[in-house]
């Protein structure tokens, strides 16, 4: 834990990394992108999904893809693909008193909206933990990992990122990070889901300092690892 002792601001994205890759809440948001597409493009639900996954490949974000496509508003697309049911996600009291422990500054860092973010730190029982939530809106909806996205968010949050450590269930995320010189821990899908959009099992890239399978765990392991260092 060597390279995390000096490091006092935590910077956590939400979906897929804070509660496991394997809840229904992506998967709720995913169906209601595609069925947005649907409706949006008069197309069938097979065609919409690769025009979905199209725009996430190019722009970053579906929702990138069709402002810069179609010029919708954000807030109708935001509003509608997260309309999902979050009673699926159930409080971590565990992960919240690891997180609790973490000394320094935590923030959220999504390509989520707010709202979403909000629900489910409700969800998990985290909402009274992080000091602020950066959404695709304060990004101003230029999504990671585009460094412009990382410039907005280090500048309004005045992030020395040699101080920072990132969380992310996204490793294309975590290179740009690891450029900027974040920390960077992965945090890995299971083996049963692998829709691309997460890191799976054993994935390791040479710019991820951490690779865990748990957050849970590795967190605890910091933790420990800091009151050592302390006494």
């Amino acid at each position: 834990m060597k390279r995390l002792l000096q490091r006092d601001v935590w910077v956590f994205d939400l979906d897929n990394t804070l509660y496991p890759a394997d809840t229904a809440v992506m998967s709720q948001v995913e169906a209601r992108m595609t069925e947005f597409v649907m409706q949006l493009l008069g197309l069938e639900r097979e065609e919409a999904f690769k025009v979905q996954h199209g725009y996430w490949h190019d722009y970053g974000t579906t929702l990138n893809g069709l402002m810069v496509n179609h010029k919708i508003p954000a807030s109708d697309f935001l509003d509608f693909v997260h309309d999902i049911d979050h009673s699926v996600l159930k409080p971590n009291p565990v992960l919240a008193g690891h997180i609790a422990a973490l000394e320094g500054e935590r923030i959220i860092y999504t390509n989520g909206s707010v709202r979403h973010a909000e629900n489910v730190l409700a969800g998990l029982g985290l909402d009274h933990l992080f000091t602020e939530i950066f959404d695709i809106a304060a990004a101003d909806f230029t999504p990671k990992p585009q460094r412009a996205s990382f410039d907005r968010f280090i500048k309004r949050h005045a992030i020395n990122p040699s101080r920072a450590v990132m969380f992310e269930d996204s490793a294309r995320n975590l290179e740009t990070a690891a450029g900027i010189g974040f920390a960077t821990v992965l945090v890995r899908a299971p083996h049963d889901v692998g829709n691309g959009h997460t890191a799976g099992p054993g994935e390791h890239p040479e710019f991820v300092d951490y690779a865990v399978d748990c957050l849970d765990t590795f967190l605890g392991e910091v933790v420990d690892g800091f009151r050592e260092h302390a006494a």
